[in-house]
């Protein structure tokens, strides 16, 4: 399994769970893998978070340590676990379209997307130039099938949800976003003129936080919250899927306090022109 650490972290919070059921116990880590019928080292090893139990060790593990009403939720978390991490590789094996239309119905089925960015404009309000010069780039770097103009196309589909009057869509920018070159100056130009087109939709906010010296960064990377069920982030190996409600909860905690410090409407479209002027 790959080692990111939020991946990391989401399976050392289940070992400790794991080994608070086995201290309520008052079992040792001798006593308690005796009882399991394994050894020492594997209780020692998941309770670290360096080996990653089955669901069947869950249940055998709660079912020693009196604790059998347990195992349901800790399964769950481990099922959370196990599909945290999806590897671009893995995704993107047979090329860059098929996992553009893999991500389609999670859109499609979401009432309520936010989502913040610190470096790129996000996919659904991007210009097909901009599209066209990420998804070039992607493929160039780690993509061995060329199948770029027909990922295109299927992003600039999904951007129908965008119409539809079924959902609402919340995007933050940094004020970066806006002045970070992807393509050239008339790829750039033609973007932030989108930007200002997507801005006035009635069901599309679009929030710039100001580049400001006194601004106080928080270290967060850029996410997507769909609905309250699933927030995804993306890595430089792959992208990691949060489902469990205070993961959520967080994400939803950080867009808010992050959207306390953006500009919306008229002012956002006054620094997104300024950034326009900018590219000469």
């Amino acid at each position: 399994m790959p080692t990111s650490s939020s991946v990391q972290q989401a399976r050392r919070a289940l070992g400790a769970r794991l080994r608070e059921l086995r201290e309520d116990r008052r079992l040792n880590l001798t006593e308690h893998a005796a009882l399991c019928g394994w050894s020492r080292s594997k209780s020692s090893r998941i309770e670290d978070g360096l080996t990653q139990p089955s669901p069947e060790d869950i249940e055998t593990w709660c079912a020693v340590c009196a604790a059998a009403p347990e195992a349901p939720n800790l399964i769950a978390s481990l099922r959370a676990l196990t599909g945290m991490f999806t590897e671009w590789r893995r995704m993107e094996r047979t090329g860059l379209k098929r996992a553009q239309e893999a991500v389609l119905p999670l859109f499609e089925r979401t009432r309520r997307f936010r989502s913040y960015a610190s470096w790129m404009v996000p996919g659904l309000i991007q210009s097909r130039a901009y599209t066209t010069a990420v998804l070039r780039a992607t493929q160039q770097r780690r993509v061995a099938v060329d199948d770029v103009e027909a990922a295109v196309d299927v992003r600039m589909d999904r951007q129908r949800i965008l119409y539809g009057g079924r959902a609402t869509f919340a995007f933050l920018l940094e004020e970066c976003v806006l002045r970070n070159a992807i393509g050239d100056a008339e790829v750039m130009a033609g973007q932030l003129g989108t930007l200002i087109t997507v801005s006035a939709l009635p069901n599309v906010s679009v929030g710039v936080i100001p580049a400001r010296p006194d601004r106080v960064r928080m270290p967060v990377e850029e996410f997507w919250i769909f609905d309250t069920t699933q927030v995804n982030v993306e890595l430089v190996s792959g992208y990691l899927t949060f489902s469990q409600p205070y993961e959520i909860s967080a994400y939803e905690q950080a867009f808010e306090q992050m959207s306390s410090m953006a500009v919306h409407g008229p002012a956002a479209r006054s620094i997104i022109t300024a950034a326009i002027s900018a590219l000469g």
